[in-house]
This record gives C-alpha cells, structure tokens and sequence, in this order.
C-alpha cells in the first residue's frame, strides 16, 4: 500500500518520463511518427502476400458484418500483439536504460515500466484510430464499438504492465531473461490466431490453445472492429481475471526484487 501510494504521488513524473519516451521513439527520425503506421503496413503487407497468395489462408468473413478482407482481418490481430511485444520488449531495458537515473535519486522504479508501457499505449491508440478509418471506409462502421475497444486497450495495458513489471526487474539480475523472451516471443506470436484463423486449430487442442490470453484478446479487438459484434462476456471475465493475476505477480515479483536493484545495476 506504501508502494502503491508513492506511485500515486509521481503522476507529474509518470507524464514527464512517458513524454520523454514518446520524444525519444523516433528522435532524429525524417519521417517521425510515420513509422508508427509504416511499420505494421509494411509487416500486414508481407506477411498478407505470404500467408493470403502463397499459402492460401482464408480469413473467414465478419460475421455478422460480412467484411472480407484479409489485410484488414490480419490488422485487427496484429496491431494489439505488436503493443504486446513493444511494451515487452520496451519494459526490459527500462531499468537497464535507466541505471544512472536509479543510482542517483530515489523514486519509485515502476515508473519507468509504466511510463514506457505508456508510451506503446498511446501508438496503439493513434493506430487504431487510423484502423477505424479504414474500416469505415470499407463500409464496417465501427464507432458504436470503440467503446469497447478502448475497454480491451486497458485490459490489455494492466496485462502488458504485469508482464513488463516481471521480466524488467528479473532482467536486471539474469541477463539471459531478454533472450529467453525473445524465443518465447517467436513461439508466442505464432501460437496466436493472427496471421491464420482459429479455425485452424484442431478441436482436440482448441480449449488448451485458447488458454493462451491473446488468442481471446485478439479474438475480441476482431469481434469489435471485424465482425461488428460484442466478444462473449465469458472472454470479457477471462481477460480480466488473467489481466489482474497478472498484474499482481508482475508487482508482487518487482517489490520483492527492487530493494536491491541500484546494487544490481
């Protein structure tokens, strides 16, 4: 609760160091915030020519809005896994980046997680508001959903913090845990409907593959910007519940490791 208190008490410094990140993503960049689309247009654009023309994967139609589109379907996957991966990957070198700032002054070290989990929230956000346009230009309406879509955006920050919390601090006493996430990255993105359909997972494995939490948050970014359909309420507890469970270990980990953490560094 001390903890928990603090943190309440560097909002300033939360929005200072989050401004910072989002200063710093492309410093010194020509094209600045562009890439933030141009990156995942660039990925949707390969892996469509690969997956829909050489492999022949079929996306199957919105239902009930009857969109086809195998570009967009493969969009309203990867735009919340990239958010995922980026705060991930982000998170780890948070401290690390940051080791001259720890030594010297005290404040709560979480702050540079979230700050940088922040950051990747608000990309997410300026390309999903360029996705709806899309959308709706396609004829999927999509503005009477977006409430719920920014519902899964904080579901999914809570999970995306957790994570970050844990493999940030743990990071700085065993180096080997960024590439050990780097494999489980690989094998996780892959293990999640995104560049295929769910129903090309057999039935025997499908209830031990949908525990896997981004097969339902994708699945749910879909139902609201694909299909045009609320997801089920039991994804909407499922995420919750493994959002917050996450969230808790993430924390409980990182009070238990920071203490230590200016040494470490």
């Amino acid at each position: 609760m001390t903890s928990l208190a603090e943190l309440l008490g560097t909002r300033e410094l939360l929005v200072n160091l989050t401004l910072r990140e989002l200063r710093g993503k492309y410093k010194r960049s020509v094209l600045g915030w562009t890439w933030s689309l141009l990156n995942p247009l660039a990925t949707m654009a390969i892996f469509t020519v690969v997956f829909a023309y050489f492999l022949k994967v079929q996306a199957p139609p919105g239902d009930p809005s009857g969109l086809d589109v195998f570009a967009l379907y493969l969009l309203c996957g990867l735009l919340p896994w990239n958010f995922l991966s980026n705060g991930i990957s982000g998170s780890m070198g948070a401290l690390l980046g940051n080791s001259n700032l720890i030594k010297k002054v005290y404040f709560p070290r979480e702050v540079l997680v979230i700050a940088n989990v922040a950051s990747w929230v608000v990309s997410l956000l300026i390309e999903m508001a360029v996705l709806a346009v899309v959308l709706m230009a396609f004829g999927n309406f999509v503005l009477p959903w977006l409430p719920a879509v920014l519902a899964l955006v904080l579901i999914q920050t809570a999970f995306v913090v957790g994570l970050g919390l844990m493999f940030s601090v743990l990071n700085v006493y065993f180096r080997d845990v960024q590439h050990f996430v780097a494999i489980l990255l690989q094998l996780w993105f892959y293990g999640t409907p995104i560049v295929y359909p769910l129903t090309y997972v057999p039935d025997n494995v499908r209830f031990v593959y949908g525990l896997n939490p981004m097969v339902r948050f994708v699945e749910a970014y879909r139902d609201c910007l694909y299909d045009l359909r609320l997801p089920p309420l039991l994804d909407w507890a499922y995420l919750v519940v493994v959002a917050s469970i996450t969230l808790a270990a993430g924390w409980i980990v990182f009070m238990r490791l920071e203490p230590k953490l200016a040494e470490e560094i």
